[in-house]
């Protein structure tokens, strides 16, 4: 299959000012970001409260909800693509809403495992839509820029969320997370209902007859570049959500500082936020690809210097902090152009491409993180050796996708911009 063409920038068609468009956007991710990192600090306290036993299945607050985050995403690009994006946005974040009031209002495990369930599967809508209307509205390299200051603005919530989950824990129970969340997810609602217009244009609307689904499913699985950063995506994200889900654990147990943990996570996750700033001032000028694949060769450096230091038992809370604030750095490198690069090829089915391409991405990611997290049993070593392993699938996709040519820039005859 040939390189895909290297687009110019479409025309915004949505009407808003650049920074106001960047912030809906992010603050629309910034709903599934904040149902996770919220919950953080609060695991114990839902462990204790709800008669959790094992307390790696404290975990399952959080996995019950990426699974149905990554299910979620098949149904939502198909309705995107057919019905438009915003009557899909606005329905999902109150579908949201009402089922965050419902863990909070959740007395038993199960419901409240229910709640997150289906909140999840509303949070997908989020991921699908904020990446379609951005291709909807710009194409190439601009889109990796607007990507970047998307995820920049985004990455900051989870510096911030787990502190928040904490200030909530010190003046009320747990069950105020919830309501916060459930407050949020209307706020963007509204926002979005009085200044985002429909930027799917009525010619690009598909049909969700079962023929064209699996056609577009053939298209996009097809794409080398298309499945390839998908799926070297997912071996990233695996390792982060691994991460997300026995940090908590590796603070309190691995070393005995269950108070540092909110600090040392914001550092950690503010690097990731930094990295994408970084991005969307330099990927229109070095390229995509240049950028992602020597942070992914920076990625697999550092994992082999963190098992080291891990296996040779030197590990400190400031190691670990140093090395996994390095590692999410060059993770918000990678990210949004992987995310960028792999949408490129497909701006004719956004909404389809965007969420088969969330699905089979947070699936595999959510898969590796719980391995990982179960795999928690008071060191930090299942952590260190997820990152390297899903690094080294990675930079092998990659490698097989690109046919070699890392580093390099495709050159394409141009062609006309795909139609709005």
């Amino acid at each position: 299959m040939n390189a895909p063409a290297m687009l110019p920038t479409q025309k915004a068609v949505h009407g808003l000012r650049f920074g106001e468009f960047v912030a809906l956007m992010a603050s629309l991710m910034a709903v599934n970001a904040l149902g996770i990192d919220m919950m953080l600090p609060a695991l114990g306290l839902i462990g204790a409260e709800l008669g959790i036993t094992v307390e790696n299945h404290q975990q399952l607050v959080i996995a019950v909800y990426i699974a149905s985050f990554g299910l979620g995403q098949l149904l939502y690009g198909p309705l995107a693509d057919r019905y438009g994006r915003r009557p899909i946005l606005l329905g999902a974040m109150l579908v949201y809403a009402a089922m965050s009031l419902l863990a909070a209002l959740a007395h038993s495990i199960e419901l409240l495992l229910v709640a997150r369930a289906f909140q999840g599967f509303a949070a997908a809508s989020t991921r699908v839509l904020s990446v379609s209307i951005i291709r909807d509205c710009y194409a190439g390299r601009t889109m990796a820029r607007v990507m970047s200051l998307t995820f920049m603005v985004f990455l900051a919530v989870p510096v911030l969320a787990p502190t928040l989950g904490q200030l909530v824990l010190l003046v009320a129970p747990w069950h105020w997370i919830f309501y916060g969340l459930a407050a949020f997810s209307l706020c963007v609602a509204l926002w979005a209902h009085q200044r985002l217009p429909e930027t799917l244009a009525a010619a690009d609307r598909q049909s969700i007859a079962l023929g064209a689904m699996r056609r577009a499913a053939r298209e996009i699985l097809g794409d080398r570049y298309s499945i390839g950063y998908t799926l070297a995506g997912a071996c990233l994200h695996g390792g982060l959500l691994g991460f997300l889900n026995c940090s908590p654990q590796i603070f309190a147990h691995s070393f005995g500082a269950p108070q540092l943990f909110t600090l040392c996570f914001a550092i950690i996750a503010g690097m990731m936020a930094g990295a994408s700033l970084l991005n969307s001032r330099v990927v229109e000028r070095l390229g995509s690809r240049f950028v992602s694949h020597g942070a992914l060769l920076g990625l697999v450096l550092i994992d082999l210097v963190r098992v080291a230091i891990v296996l040779g038992g030197v590990e400190t809370a400031s190691l670990f902090t140093l090395t996994y604030a390095a590692s999410f750095f060059l993770f918000g490198l990678t990210g949004p152009n992987f995310g960028a690069m792999a949408m490129e090829p497909m701006g004719h089915i956004a909404g389809t491409a965007s969420s088969l391409q969330g699905f089979i991405s947070t699936m595999i990611a959510a898969a590796i993180g719980l391995i990982i997290g179960q795999s928690f049993a008071g060191t930090t070593l299942p952590l260190a050796l997820g990152w390297l392993l899903g690094s080294l699938a990675a930079l092998a996709i990659i490698f097989i996708a690109e046919r070699g040519r890392l580093f390099r820039p495709h050159h394409a005859q141009p062609g006309p911009p795909p139609a709005q």
